[in-house]
């Protein structure tokens, strides 16, 4: 992942197809968009448009949520859900039929 500051995409499967695809080829080995196996990273990957708002994908959400999203997202359009942060804070996306606890899917509202 460079050090540059992290692009935005106008959709999510440009995001994916323009930033994971290569990274999951080049960094086979990855399971998190970071390439750490444990702790926290709020870093920011990228940015996509989802529902009309900006959403950050941080840096420790893990690639196999990342091919999911893209997989149901493909089905349907309603993969996504909009949900309150734990702190009620901001708005965060989870994953149709995923838990919210222990996600591994960190995609939160920046606008």
């Amino acid at each position: 992942m460079s050090k540059s500051k992290p692009q935005r995409f106008e959709t999510f499967f440009e995001l994916y197809q323009t930033l994971v695809a290569p990274l999951k080829k080049s960094k086979p080995e990855y399971i998190r968009l970071d390439g750490q196996i444990k702790g926290s990273n709020r870093g920011v990957f990228g940015y996509f448009k989802f529902n009309n708002s900006f959403w950050k994908i941080d840096a420790d959400t893990q690639i196999d949520k990342l091919d999911l999203a893209k997989k149901l997202l493909l089905k349907d359009n309603d993969a996504l859900i909009v949900r309150p942060t734990k702190n009620n804070k901001n708005e965060c996306l989870v994953i149709k039929g995923q838990s919210v606890w222990n996600k591994k899917f960190y995609v939160y509202k920046v606008s």
